[in-house]
């Protein structure tokens, strides 16, 4: 297979982790006899200092074109004015609305090796395999916002459509429908319109078209609750864009570090006339180690598992690296987040024990 993959690697610890995946990469074109057409683009704090466009039209083009995108991180102290009028995120933002990523996937899944890494106790957590869907262009992050009264007062509106909810709804109870049989959505019905909606939206779908997937209603604050206390119990769990973004930051603390678990924010597929899918870890730039070797590249490498099943479609490739990834944990393979005070390796170490195993 040939592939353009677009590296996106930000800012922070973005360039690091980015740098690691793309060795990952070259490795398994090498071995399964691939081609993979890799190149490098702006985006967050680092297109700002360049262009002054957190997402440069070069960058957004080379995107649209591309088979695959792969990102670090955006963000830092140094662009982290809340009064300036442009900032890092907004070209997170502005391109998963130009792709049109409608869907954020988010597994949650503790390694075995690594159970004790949480800070829950070991019988809660383990066993825990719950993939979120994140709706990911609606709701309040896009809605419209301003100031008022002199700037005293601020707005931003929560607003949602039935075909969006429609959509997100299907492709999560798609994915229940194909692991356990169970959706879980989380709303805010009892206070919120658009949660409303979003619910009866919901049912409707879930009655019409996935009979066979069992669904479960769940408010948020509950929602919330129970991740502490029974993550066990969720299997595909589908809900707006604040609340996913919430709720799966809380839930990455269950395998013990946001330094594990990566993402896939996904369109229309390219078969349907979509755009490519965009991976990235879920953890933030962190700008408080960039440059000390001491990130962990292992969710970004996973990233790059999810790049090669659902961004090419090469499920075996994928598989390989994410065995990998967890021979080398199982070997004792931990970098400082996850080494719990004892011996840690760095960031390049942890990518040569994947590599080794690969």
């Amino acid at each position: 297979m040939h592939a353009r993959i677009v590296l996106l690697p930000g800012d922070g610890i973005g360039p690091e982790i980015v740098a690691q995946a793309v060795r990952v990469l070259n490795a398994v074109a090498d071995r399964f006899g691939h081609t993979f057409e890799l190149t490098e683009q702006l985006i967050g704090g680092a297109a700002i200092d360049a262009t002054g466009d957190p997402l440069p039209a070069d960058s957004l083009a080379a995107c649209k074109s591309a088979d695959a995108i792969l990102l670090g991180a955006v963000g830092g102290p140094k662009w982290d004015d809340p009064n300036a009028s442009v900032r890092p995120e907004q070209g997170l933002l502005k391109i998963r609305k130009e792709l049109g990523l409608f869907a954020n996937l988010r597994p949650i899944k503790p390694l075995d090796a690594l159970v004790d890494a949480s800070p829950l106790k070991t019988h809660i957590v383990h066993g825990t395999d719950i993939l979120f869907v994140r709706e990911l262009t609606g709701g309040v992050y896009f809605g419209e916002s301003g100031r008022r009264d002199g700037g005293k007062t601020a707005y931003q509106e929560m607003v949602y459509s039935e075909a969006e909810v429609e959509r997100i709804v299907r492709l999560a109870a798609g994915l229940a429908r194909g692991r356990d049989g169970r959706l879980t959505s989380v709303d805010k019905a009892n206070v919120l319109e658009p949660s409303r909606l979003w619910r009866s939206v919901t049912s409707r779908v879930m009655k019409e078209e996935f009979p066979d997937v069992k669904l479960e209603h769940v408010l948020v604050d509950a929602m919330a609750m129970h991740l502490l206390v029974r993550p066990r119990d969720f299997d595909v769990v589908v809900t707006g864009n604040l609340f996913g973004d919430i709720l799966t930051d809380e839930a990455s603390m269950l395998p013990g570090s946001l330094g594990l678990l990566p993402s896939a924010s996904l369109g229309v597929p390219r078969s349907e006339g979509g755009g490519p899918g965009l991976f990235e870890p879920i953890h933030g730039s962190a700008p408080d180690i960039a440059g000390t070797g001491k990130a962990n590249p292992l969710a970004t490498i996973l990233c790059s598992a999810m790049l090669l099943r659902d961004g090419l479609g090469l499920p075996g490739e994928a598989t390989a690296v994410e065995r990998a990834v967890h021979d080398a944990v199982a070997a004792g393979v931990r970098t400082a987040d996850i080494a719990a005070g004892g011996p840690s390796v760095t960031t390049v170490e942890a990518t040569d024990a994947v590599l080794e195993r690969i």
